[in-house]
């Protein structure tokens, strides 16, 4: 396969600057300096952190925007496949990603621009979004943020059209803190003074008033999901509910009860931001969204053929506790409505909590396959992760791939035709995709 001349320029910033997280905001600030301060010259910026949920929101805050005619540029992190997933451009008829002779330019023009000063990778790319969405014209820029939000490289915009913070739970406790609240507090690190603030649904009450307390002293107008905007299913619809009133809309095109709540918060966002949604463009946007990786039925494809046949295939790169409780409910809705046994092919990184991740599935799930994570120089080895499996009170046994575990179910099982999920890390499902023949477009 031939290397693309933006991941070319990217080895070479891997090789020059240290891998992670370095959390502070003056490289990145002393970068854009030199660069002409971009990230000032941006369309209205919907800003969105949180340890669940934010990919969704980005994905229907688009759909949205598109739906209502709006050009609409989108930055998500990490990606899946192809590092031009992370930069989507505006354009005519909907957003696509980056081309690769102008992202690779950009990449280059700011690493020359930051001329070899002590840097990491992350903040150069983040540097290239605002370069990017700097240059071309559109009328609202959707930024997830990388990691917390304090400190994180996007946190660098002044006037956010609205921050938005989605679920938060306990996920990287080693840069964000090891209780709830304090995760919380550095999340809340993206509002600014003044600035409109929409709060997602949460399910601690303690990250919750840390959110809304914040949001108070620096005198942001705030929604919270609950209080001032909703969404609930009724005859198999959703309805969506603020002080403007209610929309009808069709159910989500992505799965699972929790995607509700990821909707009514992007819809918030979108109205706080400035703009009007009627009721046929959040109609359209319901039926339109789209997340690769994220509760993704995977129909067909080289590894969707090697499974039991009929088998209902999904693919979701939630990774910690708080993810596998949503996609456990998603599953539990799917099995309510139409019961198949469940079998997990899993594979997770040391940073994340295995045993807190499987435990969602207690009970649900019949059996587990644990594979290795070999994108990642911190996959678990995959006879250790049956044992965290195991732990959580499933029964579990290693195998070599993902492919091997579909051709072991296919060649073994003889029940009724299964529901199967390949889940426990996006590396992984990256991974699935590249393998599949399906990458994100």
């Amino acid at each position: 396969m031939t290397t693309l001349a933006a991941d070319r320029e990217i080895e070479a910033l891997m090789a020059l600057h240290p891998k992670g997280f370095d959390l502070s905001l003056d490289r990145i600030t002393r970068l854009l300096e030199r660069l002409g301060n971009p990230q000032d010259l941006l369309p209205p910026v919907i800003h969105i952190a949180g340890t669940n949920g934010k990919g969704s929101c980005a994905a229907f805050s688009r759909a949205l925007l598109e739906a209502s005619g709006r050009l609409v540029h989108v930055h998500t992190s990490p990606h899946l496949v192809s590092w031009h997933e992370r930069y989507r451009l505006a354009a005519e008829g909907g957003g696509r990603l980056v081309e690769d002779d102008i992202f690779a330019e950009a990449i280059a023009r700011v690493a020359k621009a930051n001329a070899g000063q002590k840097i990491t990778v992350f903040e150069i790319l983040t540097a290239v979004t605002f370069v990017l969405f700097s240059e071309h014209p559109a009328d609202a820029a959707i930024i997830e943020v990388g990691l917390g939000g304090r400190f994180d490289a996007t946190n660098v915009i002044a006037r956010p059209a609205v921050s938005v913070i989605m679920p938060v739970s306990m996920d990287h406790e080693a840069y964000l803190g090891d209780r709830v609240e304090l995760i919380a507090a550095e999340k809340a690190g993206i509002m600014k003074r003044g600035c409109p603030v929409v709060i997602g649904a949460q399910e601690s009450e303690t990250a919750l008033q840390t959110l809304i307390d914040t949001a108070e002293r620096l005198e942001c107008p705030t929604l919270v999901y609950g209080q001032d905007f909703l969404a609930f299913e009724e005859n198999g619809r959703m309805v969506y509910q603020d002080d403007d009133g209610l929309m009808d809309l069709p159910s989500p095109r992505l799965p699972g009860r929790h995607q509700f709540a990821n909707a009514a918060a992007a819809i918030a966002a979108v109205k706080a931001a400035g703009f009007e949604i009627s009721h046929r463009a959040a109609e359209k946007a319901m039926t339109n969204v789209a997340w690769p990786g994220r509760m993704q039925k995977l129909v067909q494809g080289r590894l969707a053929e090697l499974g039991p046949k009929g088998a209902d295939i999904w693919l979701d790169g939630g990774h910690n506790p708080g993810a596998g409780v949503v996609v456990a409910e998603a599953l539990a809705e799917q099995e309510e409505k139409n019961p198949r046994p469940l079998f997990l092919i899993s594979g997770m990184i040391n940073t994340k909590d295995q045993s807190g991740y499987f435990r969602a599935f207690k009970g649900l799930v019949k059996h587990v396959y644990t594979v290795p994570v070999s994108q990642s120089d911190a996959g678990v080895p995959n006879d250790e992760l049956a044992i965290r499996a195991t732990e959580a009170g499933l029964t579990a046994e290693p195998v070599n791939s993902v492919a091997s575990a579909l051709m072991l179910l296919r060649d073994t099982w003889d029940g009724p035709t299964p529901r199967i999920l390949i889940g426990g890390s996006l590396y992984l499902a990256g991974a699935v995709l590249a393998e599949n023949g399906t990458p994100p477009t």
